[in-house]
């Protein structure tokens, strides 16, 4: 193996480990402080770290459907989450339009390749991954016909799904590679695990919102 692909191999493996269990430690802290925001940007610059080494990888040195997907789809999770942040209040922009299109760009060439290139138990994960992405796009390209007053309201249940779903599919990436036996149902297990963490949040969320609405009626 060239030494160049040896250090790229090397780099993704150590800032995947250190995203992922930094990911895992937000998950169980207190969300909104100044502490979690700092953590939470150095968890997107280790995750942008993983991506750029994936891709490297995919582009320069062993094309592989499944993670040429996991990239696109954890990449695209990562930054369009850390965007709702500023889309708040005015809704998305041109530069979260942009993304979407390069997303939807990407994922076209893979799937338009995925029959050449990947196994039948590989396919299975890409096109269920194919699959998260596109439910995402979609949603993404609605939200610019929502009412401006919506996004104040569902930014927040954007940024968990999202930076949510960037953290598990890295750990369906890490379980595709470590996990050798029992795959695919190996490598699909973390997005499920996913899905259920993702709905005890937002339903944390939706409580939270309910609480701070009653205090307010009470206070008037």
């Amino acid at each position: 193996m060239p030494q160049p692909q040896l250090i790229n191999i090397a780099t993704h493996v150590l800032t995947g480990s250190a995203a992922i269990g930094l990911g895992l430690f937000l998950l169980a802290t207190a969300k909104g402080t100044p502490q979690h925001r700092r953590r939470g940007r150095l968890f997107a610059w280790l995750t942008l770290l993983v991506c750029a080494t994936a891709a490297l990888g995919n582009l320069l040195f062993d094309y592989r459907p499944v993670f040429a997907v996991l990239t696109v789809l954890v990449l695209y999770q990562l930054l369009s989450g850390w965007r709702t942040v500023y889309t708040r209040d005015a809704g998305p922009q041109a530069v979260d339009g942009a993304m979407t299109a390069l997303a939807l760009m990407a994922g076209g060439l893979i799937l338009l390749r995925l029959q050449h290139d990947a196994s039948g138990q590989q396919a299975i994960v890409v096109l269920s991954s194919l699959g998260g992405l596109a439910a995402i796009l979609v949603y993404d390209g609605a939200r610019w016909a929502f009412p401006r007053r919506w996004h104040g309201v569902l930014w927040r249940y954007e940024h968990i799904y999202k930076l949510l779903a960037s953290l598990f599919a890295m750990l369906s990436a890490a379980a595709g590679n470590l996990l050798r036996m029992g795959q695919p149902w190996t490598q699909l297990a973390p997005s499920v695990l996913g899905l259920i963490c993702i709905a005890w949040f937002w339903r944390r969320q939706y409580r939270l919102e309910q609480a701070r609405r009653h205090m307010l009626k009470l206070a008037t």
